[in-house]
């Protein structure tokens, strides 16, 4: 099956949507943002292209002015806290965690506080309240203190689950961390587009009345190569003016019910 197969499913998928009357919600998180970089620079300037927004999960204690400076007046760009300083507290034998039971409560939430206070201080105009955990881990344990800070959004990666706390979550990871460390196959990420579409849309016809149908692409632009650009090109192409999608901002993430 050639590639120009699989986006000719996803194309299918959006027409049969958009013949229903609906429209499916996406959005693009972005990880790892700290400085200005060419990897940087190019995936401002294909949103920008495409006339999509992006919000950038940003490490609060690795960040400064230069990308105050370089994400100035960007109105399409929104800023996350990524933690504090996407640093490991797990031993070894576990997952990598920064926000776990590691540490004590009082001393993450410190942290977390410091992080919203520095991004929100540093980005005025393109801060929004949005919690992204680094490697989209957080103890349980520290949700119920996260409003008190200011958080009003929690984002991690996979379908929402029965949480106290507002989630906006990314389901869609273009990533091979576990193979290659570059682009998946473009097919089998097409493939969990529209395996995300049927999950939150269901039978379009027969659940028109159903709402949430928000579908998150997790990137990493400091560790993409060709083929994930490539992958993002023909995504946006396919998407940004077809009338069954819309791609949101942060703003309307962290306010939306």
């Amino acid at each position: 099956m050639t590639e120009e197969v699989h986006w000719q499913r996803l194309a299918a998928e959006l027409d049969r949507i958009a013949a229903s009357g609906r429209q499916v919600d996406f959005w693009l998180r972005d990880d790892d943002a700290a400085e200005p970089t060419v990897a940087l620079d190019r995936l401002l300037s294909l949103v920008d292209r495409h006339g999509l927004a992006v919000v950038l999960a940003v490490p609060p204690a690795l960040t400064g002015e230069a990308l105050a400076r370089r994400l100035d007046g960007l109105v399409h760009v929104s800023i996350a806290v990524h933690g504090w300083a996407h640093r490991n507290h797990a031993p070894p034998e576990e997952k990598k965690q920064e926000l776990g039971a590691h540490r004590p409560r009082a001393a993450v939430l410190h942290e977390l506080e410091l992080g919203y206070d520095r991004l929100r201080t540093l980005f005025p105009v393109g801060f929004v309240p949005m919690l992204v955990p680094p490697w989209n881990r957080i103890d349980k344990s520290l949700l119920d203190a996260l409003p008190e800070i200011g958080f009003t959004v929690l984002s991690v990666f996979g379908p929402e689950k029965p949480s106290p706390f507002k989630l906006a979550n990314t389901h869609v990871d273009v990533m091979d961390w576990r193979g290659t460390r570059g682009c998946r196959d473009h097919a089998s990420i097409v493939a969990d587009i529209i395996t995300r579409f049927r999950q939150v849309c269901g039978d379009v016809e027969e659940r028109a009345d159903q709402k949430g149908r928000t579908i998150g692409v997790l990137t990493h632009h400091l560790v993409h190569d060709e083929g994930v650009w490539a992958f993002l090109e023909k995504l946006f192409a396919a998407t940004s003016r077809h009338p069954a999608c819309r791609w949101l901002a942060g703003r309307e993430i962290t306010t939306a019910r």
